[in-house]
C-alpha cells in the first residue's frame, strides 16, 4: 500500500462545484447522469445512420430496432452486472427491487457491454445481418458513451481517484487531500483516444468483420486496466488479489484475451455462425427461417 504525503495542498486543483441535478420539473430532477446516457443514445443512433451509408450492412429501420435493443442491453446488463461483480450486501435487510433500483446508483461497464452483445446478437438474429458486421460499428460509436458517462462521473464527484502529490490533483467534496481525477483519465482514454485509434485501423488496415469490435475490446481492456492503479478501490470490495488487483482490473483483463480471440479468429478467417448468417432483410409477415443459433 503507498500512501502519498501531500506537502503543498495549495497546489491542488480544487473541484469546481457542479450541482448533478441540471433542473427540476417539480418533483422530478434531471441530473447530468441520465442526460449523458441520453445524449449518447442520440448521437450514437446519428453516427450509426450515417455507417448504414457505407459499411453497416442493415437497413435504417433495423437500426432503430437495433438501438432500442442496445439501450434495453446497457441498463438491463449494466444493472445485473454491478449486481453480481460489485454489490456487497451490508447486513442490513434490502428491498425486494434493489436488484433493479437504478435510482439507487450502481453500474457496471462490462456488464452493459455483455448485455449489449446479447442485443446485437438477438437484433442480427431477427434480422438475418451480420453479428460482426454490426459490432464493429457499435464499437466504433461506443466511446461516445464512454466519454459522456465518465465525465457525468466527474460531475458526480463518484469513482474517485488515489490520493496523489501531482498538481492536476483535485481535493473532491468532502477531501481534504488531492486525488487522482480518474474519471478524466477515463474520459479521455476511452472516448477521444479510443474513437481515434478505432477510426485509424479501420480507415488504414481494412479489418475484416469483427477485428474492429476485437480491437475495441483489446484497448479497452488495456486503458481500463491502467487507469484503475489511479482509482479508488470500490469500499465495499477493495482489492480482490494479490493486494493491488482490482474486479475493474479482472473483468478488463477478461476483455482483453476475448478481443484478442476474437481477432486472431477472424483473422485466421475462421467464420463463426455469428458472423456468416447474412441474407436479405427479414420481413417481419412471415417467420424466420432459421432457428436460433
Amino acid at each position: 500500500m503507498v500512501v502519498v504525503e501531500w506537502q503543498n495542498p495549495m497546489a491542488a486543483v480544487r473541484y469546481p462545484v457542479i450541482d448533478p441535478v441540471l433542473f427540476r420539473i417539480g418533483p422530478a430532477a434531471i441530473r447530468w447522469y441520465g442526460l449523458a446516457y441520453l445524449a449518447a443514445f442520440v448521437l450514437g443512433y446519428w453516427a450509426l445512420r450515417r455507417m448504414t451509408r457505407s459499411g453497416l450492412r442493415i437497413t435504417k429501420a433495423q437500426l432503430s430496432d437495433l438501438v432500442t435493443w442496445c439501450a434495453l442491453g446497457v441498463i438491463v446488463g449494466g444493472r445485473a452486472g454491478w449486481w453480481l461483480f460489485y454489490h456487497r450486501g451490508t447486513g442490513a435487510t434490502e428491498p425486494w427491487y434493489e436488484p433493479i433500483a437504478l435510482w439507487h446508483g450502481g453500474m457496471s461497464f462490462h456488464g452493459g457491454a455483455i448485455g449489449v452483445g446479447l442485443a446485437i446478437l438477438l437484433g442480427t438474429w431477427r434480422n438475418r445481418a451480420s453479428f460482426w458486421n454490426v459490432a464493429d460499428a457499435v464499437a466504433m460509436v461506443a466511446p461516445i458513451g464512454l466519454f459522456l458517462g465518465r465525465i457525468a462521473n466527474f460531475i458526480n464527484a463518484e469513482l474517485v481517484g488515489r490520493p496523489t502529490s501531482l498538481p492536476w490533483g483535485v481535493i473532491f467534496p468532502g477531501e481534504t487531500i488531492p486525488r487522482h481525477p480518474s474519471e478524466i483519465y477515463e474520459a479521455l482514454l476511452e472516448g477521444p483516444a479510443l474513437a481515434a485509434l478505432l477510426w485509424l485501423f479501420k480507415r488504414n488496415a481494412r479489418p475484416r468483420d469483427g477485428q474492429t469490435c476485437a480491437l475495441f475490446l483489446m484497448l479497452y481492456g488495456i486503458f481500463r486496466f491502467v487507469v484503475e492503479f489511479t482509482r479508488q478501490p470500490d469500499a465495499q470490495i477493495g482489492f480482490i488479489a494479490f493486494g493491488w488487483l482490482t474486479m475493474g482490473q479482472l473483468l478488463s483483463f477478461m476483455f482483453t484475451v476475448a478481443g484478442i480471440v476474437v481477432c486472431l479468429a477472424r483473422r485466421s478467417g475462421a467464420e463463426a455462425k455469428l458472423g456468416t448468417r447474412e441474407g436479405p432483410p427479414k420481413t417481419h409477415s412471415s417467420p424466420h427461417p432459421y432457428p436460433p443459433p
